[in-house]
């Protein structure tokens, strides 16, 4: 990250906001769609409650990217926000920079440790101590299909690779677009991890993208993972470029097209709109990761202040594990509560679904970190693989090429 060594960069200056007094938390979040800003509207109320103000702080598009570059330039500039929404390693990451306040007093007295998987309390740790605070789990290996689509069509939704081409093909033929996808980075890599856990499975995925094993990169089975992608591609439509992941969403619930595949938050659009699982829409695992599960864990470090109100920080971090705003937000989010054994006898089919799934996956060795959301990678070779795969989409770059950039992409530290 090196953010030490990072420009002010002069463009940004009118995001900044005016110092940051005691009993206000400023937080940095990307919840801007509907779905996601009904959820921020949530822990605003739970805050404001307990007699603090809230700052919103936010900054829409790029799956996260374009808030970072924000934040990078507010933390340089001494001038960074009380909370900002960070996952995976770069959690560590900024930690490791002395900017992070720890929480862990409020993570012993709520017993954190007992209440989070350890798979997610290890995310959310830097040398021991608690440094940010975890809200939910997605599940980012969904294929959203509208299942009128598909009857038109006179075809069932794709359960392997193998089987995609020719569905989609009678989709387009019955006058649909096949899969509704936004030509942006971060979504060209959400496709390309379910394609490649879904031709590879999960040990290979492991292998390939979390442990970034240059054997299992350069295998004939990233090759084939590449050539799927290629695949699917062809069954996007020409106006994909640069749309938001949230209007490719509305081209599936308008019945428009008969697919996308994105995390679970894709669910809240179709909350949203007042649409029903099993009805007016399917929750399905993407080709192939039936058995599988790529998590991205949304979560919230806490900036060191000077002359910072510790208990505004410490409610602010209360709140976001409290079993009433775990409820509220997961089901406007379309995630699952972080929290062990929460009650799930509220959420609808996807959402218990989605919790089994995890439970099961966990004990099977299925359950995996999602690299296109930030949750498997140091953030260097992270970026690098994100460029490798969007270029790959949008040029005319053999799997064969691809795969060397992805090897070269994966030493970037």
């Amino acid at each position: 990250m090196k953010i030490r060594r990072l420009t002010l960069v002069l463009s940004l200056a009118c995001t900044f906001s005016l110092p940051v007094y005691a009993d206000t938390v400023e937080v940095l979040h990307w919840w801007t769609s509907g779905g996601e800003a009904k959820s921020a509207a949530e822990l605003k109320k739970i805050i404001e409650s307990k007699g603090h103000t809230w700052q919103d702080f936010a900054v829409a598009g790029g799956g996260g990217d374009n808030a970072m570059t924000v934040l990078k330039t507010r933390v340089v500039s001494g001038n960074p926000p009380v909370a900002a929404q960070v996952k995976g390693p770069a959690i560590q990451e900024w930690a490791a920079e002395g900017v992070l306040t720890h929480l862990d007093d409020v993570a012993k007295a709520e017993k954190w440790d007992s209440l989070l998987p350890p798979v997610v309390a290890n995310v959310m740790k830097y040398q021991g101590h608690y440094v940010a605070v975890p809200v939910n789990v997605h599940r980012v290996n969904w294929m959203w299909a509208n299942p009128e689509v598909f009857k038109k069509a006179g075809v069932q939704p794709p359960k392997e690779w193998s089987e995609f081409d020719a569905i989609a093909t009678k989709i387009e033929k019955a006058g649909f677009i096949a899969v509704a996808h936004g030509g942006q980075p971060w979504q060209d890599n959400t496709l390309f991890e379910s394609v490649a856990l879904g031709i590879g499975g999960p040990a290979y995925y492991n292998k390939a993208f979390v442990k970034l094993d240059p054997a299992a990169i350069s295998s004939p089975t990233t090759i084939k993972a590449f050539d799927t992608l290629r695949m699917v591609r062809k069954h996007m439509d020409k106006d994909m470029s640069g749309r938001d992941w949230n209007l490719a969403t509305a081209m599936v619930i308008n019945g428009k097209a008969a697919m996308q595949f994105m995390g679970d938050w894709a669910k809240g659009e179709f909350t949203a709109a007042g649409k029903v699982p099993g009805k007016d829409y399917l929750c399905l695992a993407a080709p192939g990761t039936a058995d599988a599960f790529t998590f991205n864990i949304d979560s919230f470090i806490v900036f060191k202040q000077k002359n910072r109100d510790a208990k505004a920080t410490n409610d602010f971090a209360s709140a976001i594990l409290s079993d009433p705003f775990q409820e509220v937000f997961n089901q406007n989010k379309g995630s699952i509560p972080v929290r062990l054994g929460h009650d799930m006898s509220k959420f609808d089919d996807c959402a218990k679904k989605s919790a089994n799934d995890f439970v099961a996956s966990n004990k099977s060795g299925g359950l995996v970190p999602s690299f296109a959301h930030q949750m498997a990678q140091p953030s260097a070779a992270q970026g690098a693989i994100q460029d490798v795969v969007s270029n790959f989409m949008n040029s005319n770059m053999s799997s064969k090429a691809a795969v060397a950039k992805l090897l070269q992409a994966s030493k970037k530290r």
